[in-house]
């Protein structure tokens, strides 16, 4: 963008739940670049169920990211309103302060908006149904963005995140197994373990796009490329740890029972990706190798 004076004014973010995994990478990527005027609104800072403190915050800025969201899937079964206040009717006030304020909006989703009962990556157009409260709340958040924002919104599903930030399933075998305790991991779960890391860095490139007209809006996946199981990642990180994999042994999901149901295929497809001239993050085993080296 080029100013009365040609000199090139900043791309202005917001990156709403600043304060989690992916919200605190994104924010990294982002302060590395020189075009870049960051805001970054934790949940203390932004309540994103407030429709007037939502309305106050986006104006002034060019690409808003959200992503705050409700993620306790198992409390969503008892609190599935709750959940949906939140990622549902919130990122409605965002896509409506977007709209009011000509911003791009780019939404973090999840492959929990599929059944699971797939044998191929599901695209990006295939029929949604989730089986579960907090799925539920998600597709809602995502119907929001696509009816509110036909022409500057954007959807990006994403699945199995872990990083330097917060909780994750490879921390958990990481500690789980630190003092040599066996750890019995499900194997008939598949997804795509994805490093918040290149989520974020391929967020900043879709932003970018979207702001030029590079990116068609509409639903995008952000997993990594492959798939494995629970079982098959806790296994890798193991190897590449140096400690081996023996400590992981199999079984099934049925030995674990949750209040909500979780779907056993995940696997996305990232077709669109070539519509803007980008690629979908790299291999998982690529990505994980470098996660655990920084």
């Amino acid at each position: 963008m080029t100013g009365s004076q040609g000199t090139v004014r900043p791309v202005r973010w917001l990156v709403t739940g600043a304060g989690g995994k992916l919200g605190r990478d994104l924010t990294a990527v982002l302060a590395a670049d020189p075009r870049a005027e960051v805001t970054a609104l934790r949940r203390a800072d932004l309540d994103i169920t407030d429709p007037t403190a939502v309305s106050r915050v986006v104006p002034g800025h060019d690409i808003v990211v959200n992503t705050a969201a409700w993620t306790d899937v198992d409390a969503a079964e008892q609190a599935e309103e709750a959940a949906t206040e939140v990622n549902g009717t919130a990122v409605r006030h965002l896509s409506r302060a977007c709209a009011a304020s000509n911003a791009r909006l780019l939404h973090i989703s999840t492959d929990y908006v599929f059944a699971g009962n797939a044998v191929t990556p599901y695209p990006e157009d295939a029929p949604t149904a989730p089986v579960n409260a907090y799925g539920r709340s998600k597709l809602a958040g995502e119907q929001a963005v696509t009816s509110t924002l036909p022409d500057t919104g954007y959807v990006v599903r994403t699945a199995w995140l872990y990083g330097a930030h917060g909780r994750d399933f490879v921390k958990t075998v990481l500690s789980r197994t630190a003092a040599g305790a066996p750890l019995s991991v499900v194997t008939d779960q598949h997804g795509q373990p994805t490093w918040s890391r290149d989520l974020a860095v391929l967020l900043a490139r879709l932003g970018r796009a979207a702001l030029a007209g590079d990116a068609p809006p509409g639903v995008y996946h952000g997993t990594a490329s492959g798939r494995t199981t629970w079982y098959g990642l806790a296994r890798e990180v193991l190897a590449l740890d140096g400690r081996g994999p023996g400590l992981i042994h199999p079984t099934a999901s049925a030995a674990f029972p949750r209040p909500a149901p979780r779907p056993a295929y995940g696997v996305l497809a990232h077709d669109r990706w070539s519509a803007c001239g980008l690629a979908p993050p790299p291999p998982w085993r690529e990505s994980l190798a470098r996660a655990l080296r920084t």
